[in-house]
């Protein structure tokens, strides 16, 4: 009888040079998505963000110029965390040679982060104003109470939210931030009515920044700022487009008395 052939050595990713470097390139990006939280984030509105390249159709010149600007956030973010990774491995007590050099790799990604704002700002300019038509149209029929009617959802959402949680006062605490809810529902609202990017994104900014006040001053948990904020946005949103779908038929003329 013949001896059973042997199969031929199958060399693992690890034990090839070319094909190791990328296994520890994957590593890298697997690490740091798992134990950093902005790159989380920031993978996050990467995936939104070329989502919306295809629902917008943009020309592939605004895609590639965008597809170079997440990837350059992202390097960005990795390179934040190996500079934090080095400089926890050589520094045992704090330094501030050791603060400097993270606050500037985490400059470096703001930086990058305000040129991606910028960019996507120009690139999905002319399609957001494309988009913009039907949603204008829309909005003339909607009632000019849908302001009133909306803000007072929004508060009657956060007393409910208040009273499960059971911890927490009126104006302070509690499991939803009632002043993320309506800075975020009076974001909304002023995006909606403006039609016009620029003030939505200046409205959008002031309600970051309530948020930012009631976190930093420990008022409110991250979590329960971010429950606050995601409903104040889905219930202005639910309230027009319920209006809108149910026929508001009032006239035009209108729509400035809610301004």
């Amino acid at each position: 009888m013949r001896p059973a052939k042997v199969p031929p050595r199958v060399k693992r990713v690890q034990e090839s040079p070319f094909w190791s470097s990328f296994h520890h390139a994957f590593e890298g990006i697997i690490y740091a998505t798992r134990t950093e939280r902005n790159m989380r984030v920031h993978l996050i509105i990467a995936a939104a963000v070329l989502f919306t390249t295809l629902y917008l159709r943009l020309e592939r010149a605004y895609v590639a110029i965008i597809c170079v600007t997440v990837g350059l956030v992202l390097a960005m973010e990795l390179f934040n965390t190996a500079v934090e990774a080095v400089v926890d491995l050589m520094t045992v007590a704090h330094h501030p040679l050791a603060k400097i050099a993270k606050d500037a790799a985490a400059g470096a990604v703001l930086l990058a982060s305000l040129a991606a704002i910028c960019v996507g700002y120009l690139a999905f300019y002319e399609g957001l104003q494309h988009a913009g038509a039907a949603v204008r149209v829309a909005l003339l029929q909607v009632p000019f109470n849908a302001v009133l009617t909306t803000l007072a959802v929004v508060v009657i959402a956060v007393v409910f939210g208040k009273a499960l949680g059971r911890h927490g006062s009126t104006l302070r605490g509690g499991m939803v931030s009632g002043h993320a809810a309506l800075a975020f529902a009076c974001a909304t609202l002023i995006a909606l009515l403006s039609q016009t990017i620029l003030v939505g994104l200046i409205a959008l900014l002031l309600a970051l920044l309530v948020c930012q006040s009631r976190v930093e001053g420990g008022i409110h948990s991250f979590f329960e700022v971010f429950l606050g904020g995601l409903l104040g946005v889905l219930l202005s949103l639910a309230v027009f487009l319920l209006v809108h779908v149910h026929g508001g038929s009032s006239p035009p003329s209108l729509l400035p008395h809610v301004l």
